[in-house]
């Protein structure tokens, strides 16, 4: 079910509510793109079923979509075309044209190129674990997971979110892991990391589908080069590759896990989403303890947001309460070490 995991802690000021969600989400269903529009973002209904819910609840576990609908007119035929333009205006007018206007015509001839653009797809899905406090973003990119958290930030009153910070960071505990050969209980090395050296030279060096209980490995995390991406096995059921930012790439559940679920589209769609967030409801408290722990913030800040905006050394912020702007690069609240964001709640339960 899951290719990728982007794992988030939900505020404390945000009471879910399925049925507030649904309601909100309507609002923002997915549209394709217009003729002239490059980017189409917007919800869909998890189970494929026109018409049906944004929100589906399997098991009191929360899953949403988002659809992405993209058109791309090739660069090699926009310079072109703009060329032949700028061409005919220098041979007409005798002048050459500056700079803006250049710029002006390269984005009036990808226009006019848009309506005759092929359409691409692409879809995201969100779980939500409300008991748990606990969001997941199945997306490849940070940007896209920032996009996702963008709309449930806009459209949900009091949301809000934060990264998961832990008290060791991935990459010292995967040199530690490589050098010793001892990963923590329950987890395996697989046969796929990526080494990185952090001096001028920026060296790279890179294993795939190749041991890494070798002295080789050993040596070039004592030069220097930490893990950025090592590939992992949990209790034989889910294999995955854990990067430098605590993301969760390439999950993979095991044979053997969906033994005995049905195929049928009616109830299968249940099963998938009872095993692959079971499974996960295990594994993420699992690294996060192989981590050392989820970093507890020391919350200090007054319990009332006055300025109806929450904000952090490392953050902005997520919502603008008089103007209701938004700010893609704000939507996500990371903490830093131990600082606790701006205003947020004392009695935060993390």
């Amino acid at each position: 079910m899951f290719k990728n995991v982007l794992v988030y802690r939900i505020g404390p000021a945000w009471a879910p509510d399925l049925t507030k969600i649904e309601a909100a989400l309507d609002s923002q269903r997915f549209e394709e793109c217009g003729a002239n529009q490059e980017v189409s973002m917007g919800w869909t209904e998890p189970r494929g079923e026109a018409g049906g819910a944004l929100v589906e609840s399997v098991g009191g576990q929360w899953i949403l979509k988002m659809m992405v609908e993209s058109k791309s007119v090739p660069a090699a035929v926009v310079k072109r075309k703009a060329q032949q333009r700028l061409d005919e205006i220098e041979a007409t007018t005798g002048r050459k044209p500056g700079k803006k206007e250049a710029r002006d015509i390269r984005d009036d001839v990808k226009l006019s190129l848009l309506p005759l653009a092929f359409t691409k797809r692409g879809s995201v899905l969100v779980w939500i674990d409300p008991s748990e406090r606990l969001m997941v973003v199945d997306a490849g990119s940070q940007s896209r997971a920032d996009d996702i958290i963008t709309s449930l930030v806009k459209n949900l009153d009091g949301f809000a979110v934060m990264q998961l910070n832990t008290q060791l960071a991935p990459s010292t505990a995967m040199a530690t892991w490589l050098t010793t050969q001892e990963p923590p209980a329950g987890f395996s090395i697989d046969r796929e990391c990526e080494l990185k050296a952090a001096d001028e030279s920026k060296a790279v060096v890179k294993y795939a589908r190749h041991p890494l209980d070798i002295e080789e490995v050993r040596q070039h995390v004592a030069d220097g080069k930490m893990p950025t991406k090592l590939a992992m096995v949990w209790e034989d059921r889910v294999s995955f590759i854990l990067t430098e930012g605590l993301q969760v790439k390439k999950v993979s559940f095991m044979d053997g896990v969906y033994d005995g679920t049905s195929k049928e589209k009616e109830d299968g769609f249940d099963a998938d989403v009872a095993i692959g967030t079971g499974e996960m409801r295990e594994l993420i408290p699992a690294l996060l303890m192989a981590l050392g722990g989820e970093v507890v913030i020391d919350a200090t800040a007054p319990a009332a947001d006055t300025s109806g905006a929450l904000a952090s050394a490392g953050a902005s912020v997520v919502k603008d309460a008089a103007s209701g702007s938004m700010a893609a690069a704000a939507a996500t609240l990371v903490s830093k070490g131990n600082t606790a964001p701006e205003n947020w709640p004392a009695d935060a339960p993390f």
